[in-house]
């Protein structure tokens, strides 16, 4: 119940940073292959590793916004601002602009507006009619 309010993308952008910078190893650098049919074979990359665990992390936000209703508007922000970070890094760091790194800032992007429809669907909305012989109550 305490992870309410973490943002889960934090991780896979934790884990670029510490790729990109620290170790200074290539995105495109091959972990392991795939075999497919025949004698071909796909490479996995670091990158599609990092997009994936996004991708696998967004639908655990998603659910998290859409089933709890406590902390949402902390967790709503935390979301905007890791946006932020992921998009300034993206324009101002010309070592850590990648492909990998913008796909990511796409994740962001849709956590961020996911969150914020299902705030405004869940909010409820009382509408008052008031007719002139009538005031309203």
């Amino acid at each position: 119940m305490y992870l309410i309010s973490f943002p889960l993308l934090l991780i896979p952008f934790a884990l670029y940073n510490m790729v990109a910078f620290l170790l200074n190893m290539p995105f495109t650098e091959t972990v392991f292959t795939i075999p497919l049919a025949g004698n071909r074979r796909m490479p996995v990359n670091i990158g599609d590793l990092l997009l994936s665990l996004s991708m696998l992390l967004l639908y655990v936000e998603v659910l998290k916004a859409a089933r709890f209703r406590a902390k949402t508007a902390m967790d709503h922000a935390l979301a905007f601002m890791l946006l932020a970070a992921i998009a300034s890094g993206l324009v101002l760091v010309p070592a850590a602009a990648t492909s990998t790194l913008l796909l990511m800032a796409v994740l962001s992007f849709v956590d961020v507006i996911t969150g914020l429809s299902l705030l405004s669907r869940s909010e409820v909305r009382n509408i008052v009619l008031e007719t002139p012989d009538q005031p309203a109550t």
